[in-house]
């Protein structure tokens, strides 16, 4: 029985201890390149760096509009590429509004390894990159925040407030949407990076959208619906959208709640 008991802790701990080293292999999924260039993208595009103040270069996409009524910046969420949001600038940009696309480090062919530090100083370069080198005024800059990005972007919002703040499918921390997704391991006590986003909007002063799917089989509804209340949002609910529908992505009720926010 000694033998059965130690086989069991040893497993016990193989396990737990593999959920550690690997985690961010499993919460951060980047695509990478080659991409095209911004203006093949959209007439326009213009391909940019980000220089953080860790010392990397980011390549990103702004797509200029003459006269912007805002200019939105979008932190993506922990999937993929900018290559993915193109059609979500196209939109946004046909509403008279700017956009930054941003692949965090490790994505879309960029230096470095994603952690929730690292992403922070990502979307601080970009809001200096539209405030310092395009000359976007503050009280002209939207933030987008997707899924895991919605952390992202509320905690930019709680130190560089924005005209508004949108959160698309956001959880209220990582370690919730963790465990719906790995009920038999203990994600609170594992996780290295936390990403709180509804602790975060609480602090927000700027207006706030929540925009989430009823259906969605990634981030619970209810969770999106907590975020919301944290922050004392406007919620758009889509009735039957999954978390990577394209009504979510790019559709006609994401693209209304950013531009609604626009000064």
């Amino acid at each position: 029985m000694l033998w059965v008991l130690a086989a069991v802790v040893a497993l016990v701990a193989a396990v737990l201890g593999g959920a550690f080293a690997f985690q961010r292999r499993l919460v951060f999924l980047p695509g990478g390149g080659p991409l095209p260039a911004a203006g093949e993208v959209l007439p326009g595009g213009r391909d940019v760096a980000l220089t953080t103040a860790d010392g990397l270069r980011l390549a990103a996409w702004y797509f200029p509009v003459a006269d912007a009524r805002a200019t939105v910046l979008v932190a993506p969420g922990n999937a993929g590429h900018r290559g993915l949001r193109a059609p979500l600038a196209r939109a946004l940009t046909a509403r008279g509004l700017a956009v930054l696309l941003v692949d965090y480090r490790g994505f879309g062919g960029n230096p470095g390894a994603p952690t929730e530090a690292g992403l922070a100083l990502d979307v601080r370069a970009a809001r200096e990159f539209l405030v310092g080198a395009v000359g976007v005024p503050p009280e002209r800059l939207l933030y987008l925040g997707e899924s895991l990005g919605a952390a992202v972007a509320a905690e930019l919002a709680v130190e560089h407030p924005p005209a508004g703040l949108v959160l698309r499918s956001p959880f209220t921390d990582l370690a919730s949407v963790g465990a719906r997704h790995y009920p038999f391991l203990p994600v609170r006590w594992l996780l290295r990076d936390e990403f709180a986003t509804a602790r975060h909007v609480a602090r927000v002063a700027a207006p706030v959208t929540v925009v989430h799917g009823t259906a969605d089989s990634v981030v619970p509804p209810e969770q999106s619906r907590a975020v919301a209340a944290a922050g004392r949002a406007r919620t758009v609910e889509v009735p039957g959208a999954d978390h990577n529908d394209p009504v979510l992505l790019d559709g006609p009720r994401l693209v209304d709640a950013i531009a609604d926010l626009a000064p």
